[in-house]
C-alpha cells in the first residue's frame, strides 16, 4: 500500500521548547517512525510538505497551497492521502475538502493531534495509525480520524465534524454521528440510522463546480444572552453576509429593542447585507420567537454551523446566492430526522 503525506503543521508538526510549542521539520519523520515501529515496514509513504503553520495563523494562501498540493496527487496512483492539520481550525479545513473534493477517488483522511507526539499522551499517533487502517478499506472521500480520550479512535465524515470542545479539545460529529470507529487494524462502519452506508460513500459523487473559492467578507455572531445586536453597524463597510448562530434549539432573541434579532435584521436588510441563520433542524416544531424568520432571512437547515460558514464563504467566492449552496447535500453534510 502507497500512501502521500501531507505535512502542514500544528501541533502535530511541532515540539515543546522552553515551555511553548512550536512547530518542527523533525516531527513528519518522528511520526512515520512511530507507526512503523508499531506495525512495520508494510505501507510507502511520500512526503510532501505544502505549508507548515500552525493552524490557528491559516490564511487564503495557505489553504490555496494544501488545495494545490492534494488536487497534484489525488490521481497519482496512491492508495490513500493523509493530511496532518492542526486542531484549532481542522474543523473548517475538513468542511472545506469534504465540498471541494466531493468527487475525490481515493480516501483523504485529515489527522491531527492535542498534543505534540514527543508526549506519550498525545493522541496523533492514534489518529495517523487509524486512518492508515481506515485507507485499507478503500472508501473514497474526505474524512477526519480524531481518537478523544478513553474512547476508540473514530472516523468521521469530514462534512460533518464540528468544532472541538472547549479546553478539553474533545472533537465529534453533528448529533454525535460519527462514521465508524477503528479497533486495532479493523473499521467497523456505525450502523445509525442517520449515517450513509460504505456503498453509500463510496459511490461516484458528481464534480464541484469549476473554480470554486472561498470569500472571507462575513461577519459571525453567536446567539448569546443579552446579545447586544446595535454594536453590530455596517454604516463604514458592508460584508458580504452576516451569518447569526441559533441556539440548540433554533431560536435567538425576538424581544427588547438593542436585544432584538428582529430589529438588527431589518436593519440589515434595509442596507441589502444578506442575513443566514442556522442551525436549524427541519423536522422540528418552531417556537414562537422564532415565528416568521425564514421570510425575511435564509435559513440552513439540517447541517453544522461549522457547514454553513463554509458554505456562505464558498457562495460569496463563486458569486452564488448563499441558499443555492444551503440546499446542496454534496458530501452527507445534511442529517434529515424523522419529524417529531
Amino acid at each position: 500500500m502507497r500512501i502521500c503525506v501531507i505535512f502542514t503543521g500544528g501541533t502535530i508538526g511541532s515540539a515543546v521548547k522552553g515551555g511553548t510549542v512550536g512547530l518542527s521539520d523533525e516531527t513528519s519523520s518522528l511520526l512515520i517512525d512511530m507507526y512503523r515501529e508499531k506495525y512495520g515496514a508494510g505501507v510507502a509513504f511520500d512526503v510532501l510538505r505544502p505549508v507548515s503553520i500552525l493552524s490557528e495563523n491559516v490564511q487564503l494562501r495557505d489553504l490555496d497551497k494544501m488545495t494545490e498540493c492534494v488536487r497534484s496527487v489525488a490521481r497519482d496512483g496512491y492508495d490513500g492521502i493523509i493530511v496532518t492539520h492542526g486542531t484549532d481550525t481542522l474543523t473548517f479545513t475538513a468542511n472545506y475538502f469534504s465540498q471541494i473534493f466531493c468527487d475525490i477517488p481515493v480516501p483523504l483522511v485529515l489527522v491531527s493531534a492535542l498534543l505534540p507526539l514527543e508526549d506519550p499522551e498525545s493522541n496523533g499517533p492514534d489518529n495517523f495509525a487509524a486512518a492508515v487502517t481506515f485507507i485499507r478499506r478503500g472508501i473514497r472521500g474526505v474524512f477526519v480520524s480524531f481518537k478523544n480520550p478513553y474512547e476508540p479512535c473514530r472516523i468521521h465524515l469530514a462534512s460533518r465534524l464540528t468544532y472541538s470542545e472547549q479546553l478539553s479539545g474533545r472533537t465529534g460529529s453533528l448529533l454525535g454521528v460519527h462514521f465508524g470507529e477503528v479497533h486495532g487494524r479493523e473499521f467497523v462502519h456505525n450502523a445509525h440510522p442517520l449515517n450513509p452506508s460504505e456503498d453509500e460513500v463510496r459511490a461516484c459523487a458528481p464534480p464541484p463546480p469549476a473554480g470554486e473559492s472561498l470569500c472571507n467578507d462575513v461577519v459571525v455572531i453567536k446567539a448569546r444572552a443579552l446579545l447586544d445586536f446595535s454594536f453590530y453597524r455596517f454604516a463604514d463597510f458592508k460584508p458580504g453576509a452576516v451569518i447569526v448562530e441559533l441556539y440548540h434549539s433554533g431560536t435567538i432573541c425576538t424581544a427588547g429593542w438593542d436585544t432584538n434579532f428582529e430589529i438588527f435584521l431589518e436593519k440589515c436588510c434595509a442596507d441589502g447585507i444578506p442575513v443566514v441563520i442556522g442551525p436549524v433542524d427541519s423536522a422540528a416544531n418552531v417556537y414562537d420567537s422564532a415565528a416568521g424568520l425564514a421570510e425575511k432571512c435564509t435559513i440552513a437547515y439540517d447541517m453544522s454551523f461549522e457547514m454553513t460558514v463554509l458554505k456562505v464563504m464558498l457562495a460569496l467566492g463563486g458569486k452564488r446566492p448563499p441558499a443555492e449552496l444551503l440546499r446542496e447535500n454534496r458530501a452527507f453534510e445534511k442529517l434529515v430526522r424523522p419529524a417529531r
